[in-house]
């Protein structure tokens, strides 16, 4: 079922991009500081090693997910933060850019 994006109005942000990091160690403890200390509320969190190479992760968010990729052939990660808290989501900005 497709709903037409004009009839209704979610408030649902998101901020992609890339970084250099790509071990899911660094990645874990890293993402999970800067959402606590942006204020999101984590429901849960899981991840997955691929059997050759790679690792994803997510946490499940009260107020919606990050979701992380990594691609250790082009050493560098795929970051994706959709929040519907947009006070929340400016904080995580400007702390990852710390």
């Amino acid at each position: 079922m497709i709903i037409e994006t004009k009839t209704i109005n979610p408030n649902i942000f998101n901020h992609q991009y890339w970084i250099k990091e790509i071990d899911p160690e660094v990645i874990k403890v890293t993402f999970e500081t800067i959402l606590i200390q942006s204020g999101f509320k984590i429901v849960k969190f899981d991840d997955y090693y691929f059997p050759v190479k790679g690792y994803t992760c997510f946490w499940l968010l009260a107020e919606s997910h990050l979701a992380i990729h990594t691609f250790p052939d082009d050493q560098c990660s795929y970051v994706e933060l959709s929040s519907c808290n947009e006070e929340k989501l400016s904080v995580f900005k400007s702390l990852i850019q710390q």
